[in-house]
């Protein structure tokens, strides 16, 4: 099992100031870099936008000399409306890695894609004030990945910079579960000692400790058409039949024992005069241990093979959890200390709180990977057209991962 062992001294902190000073003066430029980055689109299936995201990021990465890669993704598979497989197009992952066989390896990771559509009204980046930016992905998460830049910057400054080496993954899908980049995620938990993730931190400055889990369904719903009018005892409403089971699962929530369910979509019928014969229903389900994820399967599946009994209905679930719970492990509680320390060090007393989101970081804890994932830009209401971030966080957060490198690097601690 690997685990820190902490060596840490303050003696370092003067040796450091020349390091953290420097981020302190790439403010200004980042803060621009931000509103452009902002007013790019990269909504998750807009392939040409985050492509060109992940363009300038890699422009932005190429002073630090990593060996930069862009990785096709399979396309993201879903059901459609008419209850149908489709694929769509993704923009290609960006990895970068530097001194892969250095004694500690660390992993970043960000994402390129906001929940934006290349059609959404909300598409500008604006100044609120000095302090503060609306914009698409100001906080979630572009901002996040001016963050990892700076610290990686910062690291790359050090006559220390050798002992440790870097992997930097910023992919296309993370807002739609990181279906296509799954499998980079894991690969890059086998080969990394840590990893730090750059999600917004939350709008007091606080990060996440423990993560529910996530999981998303797709139920597909078939009944038998029939004139409304003239034999509707034919026909089998497939619209009712997914409706009374969607009933059901809102029932099935039970927030105080961590599961949550939420039907957040249904689409079937026409005209009026028909009885429906297919209906698509689709909900997300948050629960907070694996034993949870099954006993609800367990009940789903019992469900519909009650609705699959009656004649002329066919029913078919599709899905799966995909985001595993994030329980607060016995390395990432070690990850957090060392964190804490940095913040002191800085002046900024960290607090770590449950929450019901998830991210990557779920997906590398259950690859085994220590993780913390809240180390992005100070901002909230994301996911929302006022979403904001805080400029000064900017500075103040890629700080933070830096001086947790440097002193790694330093060896005021050491991964043992």
């Amino acid at each position: 099992m690997t685990a820190f062992s902490d060596r840490a001294t303050s003696s370092n902190t003067a040796n450091l100031a020349h390091s953290l000073d420097w981020i302190d003066a790439q403010l200004p430029a980042a803060r621009a870099e931000l509103l452009r980055l902002s007013s790019l689109n990269s909504g998750s299936f807009n392939v040409a936008g985050v492509n060109a995201c992940a363009d300038r990021m890699a422009e932005l990465f190429a002073p630090l000399g990593g060996s930069a890669e862009r990785i096709e993704l399979a396309p993201f598979r879903a059901t459609d409306d008419r209850g149908e497989w489709r694929k769509r197009p993704l923009g290609r992952a960006l990895r970068i890695r530097k001194r892969p066989d250095a004694p500690l390896r660390v992993f970043l990771c960000g994402h390129l894609d906001t929940v934006f559509a290349a059609e959404h009204p909300f598409q500008i980046a604006r100044v609120v004030d000095e302090d503060t930016l609306n914009g698409p992905g100001v906080a979630d998460l572009k901002g996040g990945l001016l963050v990892m830049q700076l610290a990686l910057s910062a690291l790359e400054r050090s006559p220390n910079r050798e002992r440790i080496g870097w992997e930097v993954l910023m992919n296309p899908d993370e807002e739609i579960g990181s279906q296509g980049s799954a499998p980079l995620l894991n690969e890059a938990a086998k080969r990394n000692h840590f990893g730090l993730i750059f999600e917004p931190a939350y709008a007091d400055g606080g990060l996440a400790s423990s993560r529910k889990g996530s999981g998303n369904f797709d139920l597909v719903v078939r009944g038998r058409a029939a004139h409304a009018g003239r034999n509707p005892q034919e026909g089998r409403n497939a619209i009712a039949l997914a409706s009374a089971i969607a009933v059901q699962l809102h029932a099935m929530n039970q927030p105080d024992a961590g599961l949550t369910i939420n039907v957040g979509y249904l689409h079937g019928g026409g005209a009026l005069n028909i009885v429906p014969d297919l209906c698509v229903l689709k909900f997300n389900v948050r629960t907070e241990t694996h034993d949870d994820e099954q006993r609800l399967l367990d009940v789903v599946n019992a469900m519909l093979r009650t609705a699959n009994a009656h004649e002329g209905h066919a029913l078919e679930l599709r899905g799966g959890f995909t985001r595993p719970p994030k329980p607060v492990s016995e390395g990432t509680a070690r990850l957090q200390s060392l964190l804490r320390a940095s913040g002191q060090q800085l002046g900024i007393e960290l607090s770590f709180r449950p929450t019901g989101g998830c991210c990557d970081g779920n997906n590398l804890h259950a690859a085994g990977l220590p993780n913390v994932d809240n180390l992005g830009v100070i901002g909230g209401e994301i996911h929302s057209d006022r979403e904001w971030m805080r400029v000064s966080s900017i500075a103040e957060r890629a700080k933070l991962s830096a001086l947790l490198l440097l002193r790694l690097a330093a060896g005021e601690s050491q991964w043992s």
